[in-house]
């Protein structure tokens, strides 16, 4: 049976598809329903065959062209999207420090005084109150904690929701900003899949460790939080990249990980512990020998506890050194 062609197919299109308003769309060459919409919408195809079903020809991006940054932000007319890491949500007004007019003319000695003046005033009609100035110095701390652990702004984004929320529901009243803001980023980090132990945390905190986890606990019952429990897996590439070890060592720390997890050691354990140990023992069945003390200083966790883990998960695996 001969088969129709690709223009052919285009050309009968409106003869197969159904309305609009019916909702039910199939592809006129493979009858698959599988449509997709590319991420620029220009274009509707089918994911089976690859047929192209729609096409636009409108760009809807800007009208000029920029090949770098600076040119790019030379020429834009719209600012920064809004984020939920600025207590104004980045809608404010911001004057230039710069001591130049629209044409890039130095400013009199009057003017440059007056611009102090109103750059003063600007800072201080930012916050209206005193809630507005406790949150703002809170989404400070926080990005100030998640720029000292490294981690993405999307994790960012999420802990200054969360703060958000616990300002809103009043679980805040007789706690530390400090805590639980660094609580919520604890949480964020988690839900992202990005995990940071408490001891990580609470050293780029001003708030003790046990606080930390207090704070967390009641926060994420507050807030319905559902949180699974921190896959050990998900430290290994970070130790791993600390530690200088190859990726045979790391693929085996995680063949290791699954192996004694299948038979129930993991429950009660330090991920981070359990991570260190599955890594201590790879790299000396790779032959990349690190001491205890070398694994326990990238995990933040004693010797004792590479230890006691180390012997159960050789023991588990049926290797005896």
């Amino acid at each position: 049976m001969k088969r129709p062609t690709r223009q052919k197919a285009r050309d009968d299109q409106t003869k197969h598809e159904t309305t609009e308003e019916e909702g039910v769309r199939s592809c006129p060459e493979c009858d698959s329903s599988s449509l997709v919409r590319s991420s620029d919408e220009s274009e509707v195809s089918c994911e089976d065959c690859g047929l192209i079903l729609e096409e636009e020809t409108i760009d809807r991006g800007p009208e000029w062209r920029a090949f770098n940054h600076s040119e790019r932000n030379s020429k834009s007319r719209v600012g920064a999207p809004t984020t939920q890491t600025m207590h104004d949500k980045g809608l404010t007004t911001t004057i230039d420090w710069k001591n130049k007019d629209a044409y890039g003319r130095s400013l009199s000695s009057d003017k440059r005084n007056q611009m102090n003046r109103l750059r003063k005033w600007q800072e201080r009609i930012r916050t209206k109150d005193a809630g507005e100035r406790n949150l703002q110095f809170a989404l400070s701390e926080t990005d100030r904690m998640a720029s000292a652990l490294g981690v993405p702004r999307s994790v960012r984004e999420v802990a200054s929701v969360l703060y958000r929320r616990a300002l809103s529901e009043d679980l805040i009243r007789g706690r530390s900003i400090e805590g639980v803001a660094t609580s919520t980023l604890y949480a964020a980090c988690r839900m992202e899949g990005i995990p940071r132990s408490l001891d990580e945390v609470s050293a780029v905190s001003r708030v003790e460790r046990m606080e930390i986890g207090r704070t967390y606990r009641y926060i994420s019952q507050e807030l319905s939080l559902e949180m699974e429990p921190v896959d050990p897996k998900k430290y290994v590439p970070r130790f791993c990249s600390e530690l200088d070890l190859s990726e045979e060592v790391q693929a085996k720390a995680n063949e290791i990980i699954d192996t004694t997890a299948e038979q129930g050691m993991l429950s009660g354990k330090s991920p981070t512990g359990y991570a260190a140990a599955a890594i201590y023992a790879s790299a000396l069945l790779c032959n990349e020998k690190k001491t205890q003390r070398e694994v326990a200083d990238v995990a933040q966790v004693t010797e004792v506890t590479i230890r006691n883990r180390y012997q159960e998960q050789i023991d588990a695996m049926g290797i005896y050194s």
